[in-house]
């Protein structure tokens, strides 16, 4: 190397003069050029050098922002959806804008855009199910669902006799879907809930956030309300036959030794009271395989006329011919008796009501008296006075009105907040009543004479002034000592102490009794007491023999199972 370009490389080893350097040498033009041409590109080398070095840096940084706003949120500025986090921001942040946020995101997902759910929802609805074959003989088969006794829960009207072989598979489908429905949390269709929310979707009430697409579906929520989680069945019941059952005897572990006078189902609808002149007060455990015995109390000095739960399901009232009555507490495990009532000449409380809210025992006294006692004191608190004697009551409107009839004919309708007799009319053709029953929703009424005649009545039509009922059933010959409408007052049970297999079932819509109840071949005895189950699973009907028929009659405990059963319990 040359000790040109050795003095060229740096100002500090020589001072470059045109032509020369600073030792006086003489210097070739040429040389300098070249020499002067490789110092720039050095420089320029250098500068690119440095420069890739601050854009690695750089792209560093970034890199590092990133990954603290993925894991730890946005510390640098605020967050916009719709934008992808390695954007940059236009406008400057706030002084006065949070420096984080909150993740409102259902577990540890991560938030889904709202363009990205929708369009998602989209596809999902464009992607429906196709039948891989489809049978063309189904549209040109008949098929009749009446000749074989298993396809007639396949009817949607009485008079429905043959269906194309499309609508039968449809139905039989149908019917599967119903007999074994599917988890909710197994459901394909079923959308998750839009993650990240805005406060704005939350329910003002609970505060519970609704998932996009959800916000008109009514019980989606188990927090929106307290309403029972049973769902119940709406299907109708068709006329004429009832579809039943036989079961095994529910008391078979422990038979009464005398008549049944009352038998009752708890508001579980699996509990099973039954009492008698036995003295004996029996709980059974109602399953159809076991129906094992809970508990036997033995009431000494009473023979059981009638015993009754209270609504609330936590005591038993137990009466008899006596001036006074028994409290079986539930919880508490203890029986008390109460009486004789103080003032009152009552040789006999046998005859009792208790109020749908658990409030008022109303018990029938002498000469037309009814005995109004608060159930949770198990103190007089009023009395109301029949024209003619007592012989039957009902409550109406939720324990707020009572019905009673008696000798002289009449029903009477009382209001318990005054204690006043608000309408009083003739039972068209009645010369004596004997029972009153009410539909669970008060509604209707039917009203049982000594000679065998049940009149049915619209309740807001009798108190208008309407005398005329809306149907008579003179199915009986002998007094009606007993009537009870099913949970949707679709069924009503009449029985009669004083004939042989003196029950009948009738189809309300149509007024209309059953024509294979009692079932053919079959005796029921002589019927004392009823009692539907609360979801219309069983009716229990006890005999003078110690008997307890019990019919199950609704739809299945499963609510979803269409048609009807008569289940017999020969208990």
């Amino acid at each position: 190397m040359s000790l040109i370009s050795q003095n060229v490389l740096s100002k500090k080893h020589g001072k470059k003069v045109e032509g020369q350097v600073v030792d006086g040498s003489p210097v070739d033009k040429e040389t300098l050029l070249v020499d002067e041409h490789k110092l720039k590109n050095s420089k320029r080398k250098k500068r690119g050098r440095d420069h890739d070095l601050s854009e690695g840096k750089s792209e560093q940084e970034k890199e590092m922002k990133k990954l603290e706003s993925f894991l730890f949120g946005t510390l640098y500025s605020p967050v916009e959806f719709g934008k992808e986090a390695g954007e940059e921001k236009e406008e400057e942040v706030a002084r006065d804008a949070p420096l984080f946020f909150v993740d409102k995101s259902i577990g540890h997902e991560m938030a889904i855009y709202e363009e990205d759910l929708h369009s998602r929802i989209e596809e999902e609805r464009e992607e429906e199910k196709k039948p891989a074959w489809v049978d063309d003989e189904e549209e040109r088969t008949e098929v009749d669902i009446v000749k074989v006794g298993r396809l007639r829960k396949l009817r949607k009207e009485a008079d429905e006799r043959v269906i194309s072989g499309a609508d039968y598979v449809a139905r039989l489908r149908a019917q599967h879907a119903k007999l074994n429905p599917g988890t909710e949390w197994a459901r394909t269709d079923r959308k998750n809930a839009r993650v990240g929310a805005s406060d704005d979707e939350s329910d003002d009430e609970s505060g519970v956030t609704v998932a996009h697409g959800y916000e008109d579906v009514e019980g989606d929520d188990i927090l929106r309300s307290n309403d029972e989680l049973v769902v119940k069945g709406r299907d109708k019941l068709l006329p004429r036959l009832l579809e039943y059952s036989r079961l095994m005897n529910a008391n078979s572990e422990e038979p009464s030794n005398g008549p049944i006078n009352s038998v009752q189902f708890h508001r579980n609808g699996q509990l099973l009271l039954t009492a008698g002149l036995d003295r004996r007060l029996r709980f059974f455990q109602v399953d159809g395989k076991h129906n094992t015995k809970i508990q036997s109390i033995f009431i000494e000095d009473c023979p059981i006329y009638k015993a009754s739960f209270l609504p609330d399901g936590s005591e038993v009232i137990i009466s008899g011919r006596r001036k006074f009555f028994y409290s079986f507490d539930l919880v508490k495990a203890a029986v008390n008796k109460i009486g004789p009532l103080m003032g009152r000449e009552e040789k006999s409380l046998e005859v009792f009501e208790v109020s749908p809210d658990s409030s008022t025992i109303a018990f029938i006294g002498n000469e037309g008296y009814i005995l109004l006692m608060s159930s949770r004191t198990k103190e007089l608190i009023g009395t109301v006075k029949m024209n003619g004697s007592a012989r039957s009551l009902a409550f109406a409107d939720g324990g707020q009105q009572l019905l009673s009839s008696g000798g002289d004919g009449q029903v009477y309708h009382w209001d318990l907040r005054t204690r006043r007799c608000i309408h009083k009319a003739v039972d068209e053709g009645c010369i004596m009543g004997s029972a009153l029953c009410v539909s669970p929703d008060s509604s209707l009424f039917a009203a049982g004479s000594s000679s065998g005649i049940v009149n049915v009545y619209k309740r807001e039509e009798f108190l208008g002034g309407k005398r005329k009922p809306l149907k008579s059933i003179e199915n009986l010959t002998t007094m009606v000592d007993f009537m009870k409408f099913n949970h949707d007052a679709q069924i009503l049970a009449i029985t009669s102490r004083m004939m042989k297999n003196g029950l009948k079932l009738i189809h309300v819509p149509s007024f209309t009794a059953f024509s294979n109840c009692p079932p053919p071949r079959f005796s029921l005895h002589y019927p004392r007491a009823l009692d539907f189950s609360p979801h219309g699973g069983f009716m229990a009907m006890g005999n003078a023999g110690g008997k307890v028929r019990v019919l199950f009659m609704g739809i299945d405990l499963d609510p979803l199972l269409q048609g009807w059963r008569l289940v017999e319990l020969l208990i």
